[in-house]
């Protein structure tokens, strides 16, 4: 391409979303970008990070989907990730999601956002559902108080998506505002002014910060920006901030940051009262999540609701993904059996064909036949948390944990876990008590993730087909049920302390969009099939090549390499019920990732999935199969959660902590699942 065309290239402008949690964000999100987007991380931290490109007419506008969060405190990693982009990476325009419904909470982080300097742009999201409760919104009375344009939407419908493309392609093209400057009364605009003088004497400062904005924040005891002051030398301003702080509290009497939250809120309630009227008769009317609350949360109907939900999450996953499977087990067995046939034909090496088939196609495909069972879960977990429900799942649990010594707030995390740990334990960020996350941290590798699922599939098939999906239900259950009880240990031992009260939103229910359903299943789902060509691939080559070595030794014998390792392994398992070198080499494998489980066996015993089936249960019986899910569930996380472990706790001492108590617990239950088995067994006969 020439330099003529490259200059008439429209340059790729950045546009970030902001907006409070349940607010629709994601589902605008999703609007603008389609398909067009990608998952990664913030630079430097582990925190995801979502991108999309919209096209407007010409115009390219790269969509950065910060994390969602009430204010721009920064006292969460999420609330500093997204300060941090705001104030140093200067998008070129600001979609703020606000939800119609709640204008008082959302318009705080609308000023918030102001008082930097963005170029904001409202998307008054959730349109139908405020007129469904009454309110009655004078959109231009409300742009023109705050000063920025705004544009109604409903993003479950995309009503609106092509007027908020619009105003955000216009609003990239304007020169940024002034920042908005609020009135906090006489005395702390006086503090405000001391501090914003000596602020923009000094250049490094005026370069990262709108000085009037810092002077607000240093007043409302921003402990990073005070370090970063300390770490800077930046004396003459700490000492000012201190008097400042100091003279509030005499005239004022309460803390200067409760006040300036105060002035915020009564700025923002003047505004709704100007720009809001609510239809009288439907204010005591219940809403449609009103009702189903009276349901759901219940006190006594809440947990079974929440137990019977899950159920049919399992009855749904397997019953629709058990044919799906077999259409995929099918395809790889003629795979298998093509392959063999034509490296026959050609003369191919014995150990060329035993590579292809037994470790390539039957290692890596009696992993892949467990898509389908894995897509399926995240559709069914993505309805539910786009309806609103897991919200209300936390809720419900959240007697429970305080009974037995937790944070409620520390079964979100855990739900996460059902996914994957690794997120699950990177989720932990949103609690503040350090005590809380440690103990949520080390827990979280109890509850089942996906990659543990092809293991429960392959043996619960194997075993109990018309038990599948209660036998796989009830290993869920242990492992929350066990993550419980530790954090109840941890806490009475290793933690003392009392309990913050939880408090948490419950958005309204909402009907999930086909679109941004299926965009929440692949996004989770595609993570296990990049895990498949890769890490797994990468594993299986490598349990196929400790099988033939060291050279001349029979497939997967006790001589070679993987035998010795699981024959040296296998007496510790045997009181367990699965005392064979194959398990014990499966395990090993499985620390890597957990879906290697599967992989591995079928390496070892060089069958596909539909020959593992039926080969397992000549190695195994039901009681022992069960035991060894037990110990594919508790026993050592995997090592990407092993690192996410490492770097939220930043102790080796923790981590280790984490990877002995798991294996420890894993055996112990695994042993006492068997033995207690023929203890029953016996005394049945």
């Amino acid at each position: 391409m020439g330099e003529a065309a490259l200059a008439r290239m429209p340059k790729e402008k950045v546009v970030a979303l902001a907006g409070n949690p349940n607010s629709g964000k994601t589902s605008i999100f999703n609007d603008l970008t389609g398909s067009r987007q990608h998952v990664g991380n913030w630079p430097g931290v582990t925190v995801e990070k979502k991108e999309g490109k919209a096209i407007y007419q010409e115009q390219i506008l790269k969509i950065i989907d910060l994390p969602g969060t009430y204010s721009l405190g920064a006292y969460s990693e999420d609330e500093l990730i997204a300060r941090n982009f705001i104030l140093f990476d200067h998008p070129d325009a600001v979609i703020n999601v606000v939800d119609a419904t709640n204008l008082e909470r959302n318009l705080y982080l609308t000023l918030q956002l102001l008082e930097m300097g963005a170029k904001v742009v409202v998307a008054l999201n959730m349109m139908d559902e405020a007129k469904k409760q009454g309110l009655d919104i004078k959109v231009d009375k409300l742009s023109s108080l705050l000063g920025v344009p705004i544009v109604p939407t409903v993003a479950t419908r995309q009503e609106g998506i092509k007027e908020l493309l619009a105003e955000a392609a216009k609003m990239v093209l304007k020169n940024p505002p002034s920042p908005l400057a609020l009135n906090y009364g006489r005395e702390i605009e006086g503090e405000i002014n001391k501090l914003e003088a000596l602020i923009g004497q000094d250049p490094f400062l005026t370069q990262r910060y709108p000085a009037r904005w810092l002077a607000v924040k240093l007043l409302e005891g921003d402990e990073r920006l005070q370090q970063e002051l300390m770490e800077n030398k930046k004396g003459s301003i700490l000492a000012q901030l201190e008097k400042s702080r100091k003279a509030l509290a005499t005239v004022l009497g309460e803390e200067v940051e409760a006040v300036i939250a105060e002035r915020r809120y009564g700025f923002i309630n003047g505004i709704v009262k100007e720009s809001v009227k609510r239809q009288k008769s439907l204010e005591e009317r219940l809403t449609l999540s009103d009702r189903i609350d009276k349901i759901v949360t219940n006190r006594y109907l809440g947990l079974p609701v929440f137990l019977l939900l899950m159920w049919t999450v399992f009855q749904f996953t397997f019953k629709l993904g058990d044919p799906l499977v077999g259409v995929i087990e099918g395809a790889f067995e003629s795979l298998n059996g093509v392959a063999s046939n034509r490296l026959e034909a050609i003369g191919a090496p014995r150990l060329l064909i035993s590579f292809l088939t037994d470790g390539i196609i039957g290692g890596l495909g009696s992993v892949l036949v467990f898509i389908p069972p894995i897509f399926l879960l995240f559709l069914a977990i993505s309805i539910l948390e786009d309806s609103g429900y897991m919200a209300r799942a936390a809720y419900i649990m959240d007697r429970f944990m305080h009974a037995l010594g937790l944070h409620g707030k520390s079964f979100l995390p855990l739900l996460i876990g059902f996914g994957c740990n690794v997120p699950g334990i990177m989720a932990t960020r949103t609690l503040e008590n350090r005590r809380d996350r440690l103990i949520t941290i080390l827990i979280n590798p109890l509850m089942s993730c996906t990659a543990r699922l092809p293991v429960y599939v392959l043996f619960a098939g194997a075993f109990f087909p018309a038990y599948q999906g209660w036998v796989i239900f009830s290993l869920y259950l242990l492992g929350v049920g066990l993550a419980i009880l530790m954090g109840k240990l941890f806490k009475s031992v290793l933690f003392k302390g009392e309990v913050a009260p939880f408090v948490m939103e419950l958005p309204p229910y909402r009907v999930p969009t086909l679109r941004g359903l299926f965009i929440h299943m692949w996004e989770r789902g595609s993570c296990f099939v990049r895990k498949a060509g890769t890490i797994i691939l990468g594993v299986v080559v490598l349990v196929w090549a400790l099988s033939n070595l060291p050279p001349g030794v029979e497939y997967a014998s006790p001589e070679s390499f993987i035998g010795r390792i699981g024959s040296f392994l296998a007496p510790a398992l045997a009181p367990a019920g699965f005392g064979t070198r194959e398990a014990a080499a499966a395990l090993i494998f499985g620390i890597l990732a957990k879906e290697v489980v599967v992989g591995t066996l079928g390496v070892l015993y060089g069958v596909g999935e539909e020959g593992l089936s039926e080969v397992i249960t000549q190695h195994f019986t039901p009681l022992s199969a069960y035991a060894f899910m037990v110990m594919t569930l508790i026993y050592v996380p995997c090592v990407a959660t092993i690192a996410a472990i490492r770097r939220e706790t930043n102790s080796w001492g923790w981590t280790a902590f984490a990877v002995g108590y798991s294996l420890v617990l894993g055996w112990v239950m695994a042993v006492l699942v068997f033995q207690m088995g023929r203890l029953i067994g016996t005394f049945l006969i």
